[in-house]
């Protein structure tokens, strides 16, 4: 065969290959350009109420304004978030469910022996939506004033202090086992299904303390129900200013965010993918919705999936180290 002849049946087989490609790449671009043509099932692993909620009725409204479609939210509570994360995980990885996402599903899912998914395989993030200092809360008849007097309480009589979370392995859990880690206290833990119900008891002094997320601790906070004490942050935050950082207030080694993604299952294409995080910065990003945030207690995030990936394994070290130390283990 000479060399011209050789040549030329490369390049008809390059040709080949590329129609072949192109071919195969149609029905994602067509997917694409016509997503959304119905419905999108946006799942709020969490009850009504709490941030995560919340979060989730923005992201609903601005999107289903932008695509001309209904995007329902559907509160699936359970296991930290989990039964409403493996449904997304096992759903068809086309874009029309999504989850709205938390640190308990995407990064502290180790504390949990047995789960029915990989949420580390089988959901992949969007984009992380926004991110929250927690708060520290203690009702409004409680004798501690500050998060001097909790510590001495919960180093020198633990077992007077029940402090409540939104569920094991949740960011407001999270967060608390932070604090035993970083104080060396070990306080009674009360899980409760949601933050909302933790709150109620919270405010009638069923429990004594609460690291709630800031978002939904704002109004009691402004209701005076319930004292704040510190934030968990690396820095005071602007509403409420007055407050101290725990790093202030005699952990100066502490600080934690809770964050907010959305999610879909793994093998939704990434055209899809990079389209849902470029909607999502349009819609979120406008003056508006930073202000009703800003309201809330939380700052917006929006970047790159890429860039969230890189954050979920940088979080999810975080807390295994957590999880390790403080023997963290849910059925």
């Amino acid at each position: 065969m000479t060399s011209s002849r050789l040549h030329a049946g490369l390049r008809r087989r390059a040709c080949l290959l590329a129609a072949c490609c192109a071919a195969l790449a149609l029905p994602t671009q067509a997917q694409t350009l016509d997503y959304p043509s119905k419905p999108i099932k946006l799942i709020v692993p969490n009850p009504p109420g709490g941030v995560t909620d919340l979060l989730g009725r923005i992201v609903s409204e601005r999107l289903a304004a932008l695509y001309g479609q209904p995007v329902v939210v559907d509160n699936r509570a359970g296991a930290s978030g989990h039964l409403g994360a493996q449904q997304v995980a096992k759903s068809p990885a086309d874009g029309y469910t999504l989850l709205l996402g938390t640190i308990g599903i995407h990064a502290a899912h180790a504390s949990y022996r047995k789960l029915g998914y990989d949420p580390a395989a089988e959901l992949v993030p969007v984009t992380i939506l926004a991110q929250s200092p927690n708060v520290v809360l203690v009702p409004e008849a409680s004798p501690l004033r500050s998060f001097a007097d909790l510590l001495a309480r919960a180093r020198t009589d633990p077992a007077s202090l029940n402090y409540a979370t939104a569920g094991p392995g949740s960011s407001v859990h999270m967060v608390t086992a932070l604090f035993e880690t970083t104080s060396g206290a070990k306080v009674n833990y009360v899980p409760y299904k949601g933050s909302g119900p933790a709150m109620v008891d919270l405010i009638g002094g069923q429990v004594q303390v609460m690291f709630e997320n800031l978002p939904s601790a704002i109004p009691h906070i402004q209701s005076g129900r319930v004292r704040a004490l510190a934030v968990t942050g690396d820095r005071r935050d602007p509403r409420l200013p007055a407050v101290p950082t725990i790093a202030e207030s005699g952990l100066p080694d502490y600080a934690a965010f809770s964050w907010f993604t959305v999610a879909a299952p793994r093998g939704t294409p990434q055209p899809l993918i990079d389209k849902l995080a470029r909607d999502l910065k349009q819609v979120m990003a406008g003056p508006e919705v930073v202000a009703q945030l800003d309201k809330l207690g939380a700052t917006l995030v929006l970047g790159s999936p890429e860039q969230a990936q890189q954050f979920f394994r940088t979080e999810t070290a975080k807390w295994n180290r957590v999880i390790q130390a403080t023997r963290l283990q849910l059925d």
